[in-house]
């Protein structure tokens, strides 16, 4: 739309600079008076330009065919180039050719391995009469200024995605009560095509920001080489010049994706400028657009943004032939990674230290994970996610198991464990009901009452094993009986079964009363003279 209109400026500030020109904010000051619908003689005294001159500048904006909010975008070098005319002589053919090239020129620049030197060289091939190198590359690196002036950095295709939210709020109201809920807009853009994605989120949180990443990628349907952030604190732990901590949730977020965070350096706005100017867009081209309607959820909020975003998205880019989406499909879009089959899930963190037995707790389902037995006593970090659980030590990962949520129960690898401990990690109650099976019904009734006493599992299975060890110590005739008299007894524990074959009280017929007064079946039974 403004190819032509910014060429021919371009061609004039060429050959000469208009000579007194009035400031850029008289100029704005009139169009804004202007878009009011304020007279010609009210603008004239409110400013105190002539009304010949006021009528120069109307008339610039009216052949322009740009409304006053596409003008409000404009910098202001970009404001004096389409008002400032300077008088001059028009530039000769081959110059001329030469400005319709670069547009075309300025998108195969953004394919990866494209050069200035390689695109001369064609340029040459093709027009044998045209410029040498230095001249080319002056023209073109003073188009470049002239079109888009505040961006001085070449993006290559599929490079770098630039993040950030928006200072800027929306709300969503909602229907029972009528509260008006704050909600912050997450921009996105691609350095190389300026292809935008936008939405509506709760929070800044990482959370919130890390889905939003994840949409954005997904909207793009590929993955950049490096996600750029404004060092927010959901990406950014501590900010530095050289090596910025990352937030360690957006960094597994990263490695999910086989992409980098390279946040933008503190006090260096060229590495923010894109995204910022995206921003300011954003309220023109989305806010302004969505701002006379209400929306009752964030579902129906990013609905609306995203009508706005696609017509955003297909308008021709200032100065350019061609929009963000075109751009996208033909230069960006091929050199982006593909997506991994599945999405990333969000992950959460704690520290615990390795058990002797080998295992670390994880405290959210009180279930028990097997490390490595050379890690036992050392302090690790827990990653974890709805399906797994991975376990780090100096930022190298030492176990990975899928999550289980059997409260006071094991999940253990065998290859973690030292050969002692081998023939511990096979305890399992099927094993212990299946051993007391084997010698005897009673037996096996007796361990499942041990069993059953929701104490620690591994207390549980210690007690099983020394209950059913007797039976090679005494035979499984005495252990069998012995299993009889405490189930008579109503005391279910190892130290029950020890008192009874001690005392030999397997071979009496049944539980009588010098039984229950010889013998304390458990550890915490006081005595009869406890409370005399």
């Amino acid at each position: 739309m403004l190819l032509g209109a910014i060429n021919v400026k371009f061609q004039a500030n060429l050959i000469m600079m208009a000579n007194n020109p009035i400031s850029m904010s008289k100029i704005r000051q009139i169009l804004r008076l202007h878009s009011q619908g304020r007279s010609k003689v009210q603008i004239a005294t409110q400013t105190g330009i002539s009304r010949n001159t006021l009528k120069k500048y109307l008339n610039e904006l009216t052949a322009s065919k740009l409304t006053f909010e596409e003008i409000a975008e404009l910098s202001d070098k970009d404001l004096e180039h389409l008002f400032i005319k300077p008088e001059g002589k028009p530039v000769n053919d081959k110059l001329q050719t030469l400005f319709n090239l670069f547009p075309a020129i300025d998108k195969e620049l953004k394919k990866k391995g494209v050069t200035r030197l390689m695109l001369w060289e064609e340029y040459k091939r093709n027009h044998p009469d045209g410029f040498g190198k230095s001249q080319f590359k002056h023209y073109f690196a003073q188009w470049k200024a002239q079109v888009n002036p505040t961006m001085h950095i070449e993006h290559k295709a599929g490079d770098k995605l630039y993040v950030d939210f928006a200072g800027d709020k929306l709300s969503i109201i909602d229907k029972q009560t009528g509260e008006v809920r704050q909600v912050e807009v997450f921009v996105a853009i691609l350095g190389a095509s300026q292809l935008t994605y936008v939405e509506a989120v709760l929070t800044q949180q990482k959370e919130d920001f890390i889905a939003a990443c994840e949409n954005a990628m997904y909207y793009y349907n590929g993955v950049p080489a490096a996600i750029v952030p404004d060092n927010l604190k959901s990406a950014v732990t501590k900010s530095s010049k050289y090596e910025p901590v990352l937030n360690d949730t957006f960094a597994d977020f990263a490695e999910h994706y086989s992409t980098t965070i390279l946040p933008a350096r503190a006090y260096k706005p060229r590495g923010k400028a894109l995204v910022e100017n995206a921003v300011k867009i954003i309220y023109t081209r989305i806010y302004a657009k969505i701002r006379d309607s209400s929306y009752h959820c964030l579902e129906d909020l990013n609905a609306a943004i995203k009508a706005a975003l696609d017509e955003h998205n297909n308008a021709f880019l200032k100065g350019r032939n061609y929009s963000r989406r075109q751009q996208f499909d033909e230069v960006e879009k091929v050199a982006l990674m593909p997506l991994p089959p599945l999405r990333y899930e969000l992950k959460k963190h704690l520290f615990a230290t390795v058990a002797k037995n080998g295992h670390v707790g994880l405290s959210a389902d009180k279930h028990y994970y097997s490390v490595p037995y050379r890690f036992i006593g050392k302090k690790v970090k827990i990653l974890y996610s709805r399906h797994s659980v991975e376990i780090y030590y100096n930022y190298e990962r030492i176990a990975l198991h899928n999550r289980t949520k059997s409260a006071y129960h094991y999940t253990t690898n065998k290859d973690h464990l030292a050969s002692t401990h081998r023939f511990v990690s096979e305890w399992t109650p099927e094993r212990f009901t299946s051993w007391a099976e084997s010698i005897h019904e009673d037996v096996k009734l007796y361990i499942l009452k041990v069993l059953d006493r929701k104490q620690h599992p591994e207390q549980a299975y210690k007690s099983c094993m020394g209950i059913l060890g007797f039976a090679t110590k005494v035979g499984n005739e005495r252990l069998i009986k012995a299993c009889r008299r405490a189930l008579g007894y109503g005391a279910y524990n190892y130290k029950t079964i020890q008192k009874i074959l001690e005392n030999e009280l397997d071979k009496r017929d049944g539980p009588d009363e010098t039984d229950q007064l010889v013998m304390p079946f458990h550890d915490n039974i006081r005595g009869e003279d406890y409370y005399k």
